[in-house]
């Protein structure tokens, strides 16, 4: 690992030095970016610093240092020039920060590997709650805020007590832009096409921000809007099994699923913005934000389901086979993520030191997906014969034969040469499975902190309210209808064999034989025209898509107030207080048992102290330590404690399968330390650790049921068995991060352009289950923690030239965790990328971003590397365009 990281930093480091010497003979003078700000000055220095990215590093290390509590800052101009389009991918660029991935597109973040439920968010520093695909974790998505809505994202990675207390490891404050920053009309915004290396797909996108501004009143509107149409290589093993004996000859992969998605995403951004201040200090303002992540997907779909073979062996490195079912999955399907913020706020502040500002926030979350799934299998004779080779566990090689009957008895025939015929399933056991999912939230905050100044301690005080309602469901397959045998019978013939095009896969895996696409635009035409038909025949009735047990509908309040002190006695800096919040859930949903559906309620309370005290000791001008420490919460998603559940009262024991309302919060508390080192010329060298002690895990189990929530109708089911989530005990998540970053000045030129931006951070941490009959799993793996994170990029600013060289790379994790800590892992991966900026002239820069050139693959699997799970791949992508700023 330390080997890749020197190699990748050496090798960009001679890229961008190649650079330096072309743009040295290119140009006789330097050239700063027209749209770089001009640097802050830090105590004692006299600083002179060109280039946006230079600039952007100066005020994201100023801002730390000013900082009181722990924090990691990029500023605005990071923000626009990595090859970013969400916030998600700009965050990962900072220390400790790690991303989640959904086909290939950066979704959620992890900081300091701690599952992402235990990051929180605000915009413009009013929280928003995530709400995800089905309500199973309260995590943000940020791939729905695009990054060039923001002007910077600071991380709090401790705790002050205006800083709502849901943040275990984290709080992530992106803020918009402000119209008064600069005065006058400015212009800025981007235009960029491209492609996608696989399959040649476009890539496009735009933004535009206009904003005018006097001593008095300013005004902001914009826009963004980007699109990717890609292709995603995919290949999956449902499950291992493992030899009952030594004699034992069918075990290994139960089946091999060979997938392709089409795919069409984009995001569109809108905000707007007025402030007006009649006098200094004296400030009221309104913002609106729109944004949205809409996913068009189509999947091409076929499973070898090498356990249902009619005869033959197989293993882990190779099998032969006879007359093995092929399922073919298809489906066009939706999935969207929309959001909708709405703020008001006034800041008043006097000369004598005294501040008040009030905060009003409506925020509404719409979250659905649709995916129509047509499923068909071939049977008998129609079942093809098989032959794989695991010599590479990523990609079995496999060979088909026909299935010939010799008197009855199926056996293997000639070699299909290469081709399946897709025409084959059998049609009339077509079925249409309706995969719904939608999850609205919406949320009314009103936020309101005052502080007086006293020469050197400042008093503050604030108080939160926030009032939530969430409706949804998980996300729910129950609603099955036979297409491919009701069809005819309402005028309306569906074969799903019609719908094979001649259009071959375009894959960059090996597989053995080749593949057609399916028209899955068409088929979804013909079943949006059929089902209608079938619920007017009374064959089929959408009001089962979601059953009532799937569904929940909560309401939550929560209420705050908090004090704080903070002491300046010159080189200590001390912030201290605490944080007292009531919190309120309103549960509802159903329960079916016996047939019955039994509508239940649960009400829930709790009240909490969160202290948090930061110190930031100065040793001289340019060392800094600082040392914190903080209580902390994660409440339960939705999903998850939802009332909603399937009572058996027939098994011994009975069995419920549903939400857990009984589940409680996670609560944490926390150390924090750091030595920051600050260079000449905007540098930095930084060490800083951390500790988290963690009560209530989350992990997924059957466990006894305690309580009487599920006792109804005189049936005591105290006893039986939930299938559900629960608190394990016992949580510490630790580790150390190491930063570097500084713009090389004191070489001589032209090589005083180069600079460094790198983080290595380390991390371990476990938890323990609950004791369950008697039986304690200890030392279970967080949910998302690579031990190991780094980030580093060279880059090269100078002569109207910046180019940045970046690589990120994380170390294995575990990615979905089952009862008692089993689950599915992920490898690790790294991601290099490549920016490009030449600016012509004042007002136009050209652009090039080359993104994931290493063309990873992301691969889970199960126990080991040679049992893979899923193996996915996107390629590399490419944009080029113009930015513009007048």
């Amino acid at each position: 690992m330390v080997h890749r990281f020197l190699v990748g930093c050496a090798r960009a480091a001679i890229a961008l030095s190649s650079v330096a010497a072309l743009a040295a003979t290119a140009h006789a003078q330097d050239m700063a970016p027209a749209d770089a700000e001009a640097a802050p000055e830090e105590p004692g220095d006299v600083i002179v610093v060109t280039g946006a990215i230079a600039q952007s590093q100066a005020a994201s290390i100023r801002e730390k240092r000013i900082a009181v509590n722990l924090v990691d800052v990029a500023a605005a101009d990071a923000v626009g020039r990595f090859p970013d389009q969400n916030s998600a991918a700009a965050l990962s660029r900072l220390p400790a920060v790690a991303v989640q991935r959904d086909q290939g597109q950066e979704r959620y973040i992890q900081i300091r590997g701690a599952p992402n439920r235990w990051t929180s968010v605000m915009i413009d520093g009013v929280p928003m709650i995530g709400v995800d695909e089905g309500g199973d974790t309260r995590a943000f998505r940020f791939d729905a805020i695009p990054a060039v809505l923001l002007s910077s994202m600071v991380i709090n990675k401790s705790l002050t007590p205006e800083i709502p207390a849901d943040a275990i490891v984290a709080n992530v404050d992106l803020r918009t832009y402000s119209p008064m920053e600069r005065k006058g009309l400015h212009v800025t915004g981007d235009l960029g096409y491209g492609f996608m290396d696989l399959g040649k797909g476009e890539q496009r996108q735009a933004s535009l921000r206009v904003s005018w501004s006097n001593d008095n009143f300013g005004v902001v509107l914009g826009g963004s809007h980007y699109r990717r149409k890609q292709l995603t290589d995919n290949r999956e093993v449902g499950a291992y099994d493992a030899p009952s004996s030594a004699t034992d000859t069918t075990f290994g992969p139960t089946e091999i699923d060979i997938r392709q998605y089409e795919i069409e995403r984009w995001s569109n951004g809108l905000f707007g913005g007025v402030e007006y201040e009649p006098v200094a200090g004296q400030k009221i303002w309104a913002k609106a934000i729109f944004t949205e992540f809409n996913d068009d997907e189509q999947r091409n779909q076929y499973e070898l389901r090498l356990d249902r073979a009619a005869s033959g062996t197989r293993n882990l490195d190779n099998g032969n086979l006879v007359g093995v079912p092929m399922r073919g999955t298809f489906n066009y399907g939706e999935y969207r993520n929309r959001n909708y913020i709405g703020a008001i706020g006034g800041d008043y502040e006097t000369d004598d030191g005294f501040t008040a500002n009030v905060r009003l926030n409506y925020a509404r979350t719409d979250n659905t997906s649709y995916l129509p799934l047509v499923q068909a299998s071939t049977s008998g004779l129609n079942s093809p014969s098989l032959s794989y080779d695991r010599s590479d566990p990523l990609f079995p090689v496999v060979t088909l034969y026909n299935t010939v009957s010799n008197a009855g008895v199926l056996a293997r025939g000639t070699n299909v040469l290469g081709a399946f015929n897709q025409t084959t399933l059998n049609n009339a056991g077509t079925i249409y499975i309706a995969a719904r999912q939608r999850t609205v939230s919406d949320s009314y905050t009103v936020k309101l902190d005052l502080a007086k100044k006293y020469e050197n301690l400042t008093l503050a005080a604030g108080g939160f309210y926030a009032d939530r309602k969430v409706a949804g469901n998980n996300f729910s397959t129950a609603n099955v209808a036979a297409i491919g045998a009701l069809g005819a019978t309402v005028g309306q013939p569906f074969d799903v064999n019609s719908f094979v095009t001649n259009r071959p896969w375009d894959t960059g895996f090996p597989l053995g034989f080749t593949l057609n696409y399916v028209d899955n635009r068409a088929m979804r035409a013909a079943i949006d025209t059929l089902l209608p038909k079938l619920e007017a025949a009374g064959r089929f009735n959408p009001a089962n898509d979601v059953p009532v047990t799937d569904r929940y509908n909560q309401s939550e309040q929560t209420a705050a107030a908090y004090v704080m002190a903070t002491a300046d006695m010159g080189d200590l800096l001390l912030a201290g207080g605490v944080r007292l919040e009531h919190y309120q859930l309103n549960n509802a949903g159903t329960v079916l048992a016996a047939g019955q559906q039994v509508p239940l309620s649960v009400r829930r309370t709790a009240t909490d102290l969160f202290p948090s005290l930061n110190a930031r000791y100065s040793v001289g001008d340019d060392f800094v330590v600082r040392l914190s420490g903080q209580r902390g919460v994660s409440r339960p998603a939705y999903g998850a404690i939802r009332v909603g559940a399937s009572i058996n009262d027939t098994n011994s024991p009975g069995t419920i399968t549903g939400g857990n309302p009984q589940l409680d919060a996670e609560y944490t508390w926390g150390l924090d330390g750091s030595l920051e080192y600050y260079l000449p010329g905007n540098g930095l060298i930084s060490v800083a650790g951390f500790h988290r002690w963690v009560d209530n895990v989350f992990y997924a189990n059957a466990q006894v049921v305690g309580g009487d929530v599920y006792n109804f109708g005189g049936v005591n089911r105290n006893g039986y068995l939930l299938t559900s989530t629960f608190n394990g005990e016992n949580g510490r998540l630790y580790g150390v991060e190491l930063s570097y970053q500084q713009q090389f000045s004191f070489l001589p030129s032209p090589m005083d352009g180069l600079g460094f931006q790198g983080n290595l951070t380390l991390l371990d941490g476990k938890f323990d289950t609950q004791v369950v009959g008697g039986v304690q799993q200890k030392g279970i793996a967080f949910q998302g923690l690579s031990d190991t994170i780094y980030n580093a990029s060279v880059y090269y600013e100078k002569y109207g030239l910046s180019a940045r060289v970046s690589y990120q790379w994380r170390s294995d994790w575990l990615d979905s965790l089952g009862g008692f800590g089993s689950g599915e892992s992920r490898k690790s991966y790294g991601n290099l990328d490549v920016s490009l900026r030449y600016q012509l002239n004042d007002a136009l820069t050209l652009f090039m971003d080359a993104a994931n050139l290493t063309n990873e693959k992301y691969i889970a699997y199960q126990d080991t590397l040679e049992q893979p799970t899923e193996v996915e791949q996107i390629g590399s992508r490419y944009l080029f365009g113009v930015r513009f700023n007048f």
